[in-house]
């Protein structure tokens, strides 16, 4: 599958890219997209939720009142979950939602990904880039050239360029990682996938261990 090189300017440079079929061209497995993307969302949770139980709410803990006699249910304590301000029945703790995912998986999952975006033609390769300073207005420009504007991008660099970074932050719907850093959410999430011709290798190397 051959991909046009863009350069920032948003136009052709001439140059084409063939992207791996063992990368960009297996079938989808919707079903690893599915348990990848689950294990993400839920690492992102905090799970530091936590309520009161009986034992941990600070009243008295006389009988409220005699056993028999009263015409009402049986009371012992005033902690009970049936009274108001008494402890929670069952309420949350604090947890950790991960879960384990095989690493094969994993990979399998943004294979698929990948090459679901492919197929639909959501991929883009431009020119490796830099910027010399942090400037949104630049980054902004750049989509405006690909015509690019009001979609959901994700740009893919060979390495950390915090430049970049740092000039996509404030745009509300790019976002740039490194290749080490692709993951499948964020390849679902875009509408648009930007790699940069010095992600390819590095992406093929990593998904093909």
């Amino acid at each position: 599958m051959e991909f046009a090189v863009y350069n920032i300017q948003g136009k052709e440079t001439g140059k084409k890219v063939s992207l791996d079929k063992d990368v960009f061209g297996v079938e989808p497995n919707n079903h690893t997209i599915y348990l990848d993307v689950k294990l993400f969302l839920a690492n992102q949770r905090q799970g530091t939720h936590k309520s009161k139980q009986r034992a941990e709410v600070a009243y008295s803990t006389r009988k409220i009142k005699k056993q028999k006699g009263t015409g009402t249910a049986r009371a012992g304590s005033i902690k009970s979950p049936v009274f108001v301000g008494g402890g929670r029945a069952f309420g949350p703790e604090p947890r950790d939602y991960g879960f384990k995912l095989n690493k094969k998986v994993s990979k399998l999952a943004r294979r698929s990904a990948l090459s679901a975006k492919a197929h639909s033609m959501d991929v883009r390769v431009l020119e490796d880039f830099s910027f010399d300073a942090p400037k949104t207005k630049g980054y902004v420009e750049i989509m405006k050239s690909l015509e690019l504007e009001g979609k959901k991008t994700l740009l893919v660099t060979a390495d950390n360029q915090s430049n970049v970074v740092l000039s996509a932050r404030n745009h509300p719907k790019s976002k740039v990682v490194c290749a080490e850093g692709l993951n499948t959410y964020d390849i679902m999430n875009a509408n648009v996938i930007l790699l940069c011709e010095g992600s390819l290798d590095k992406i093929n190397d990593i998904l093909k261990k």
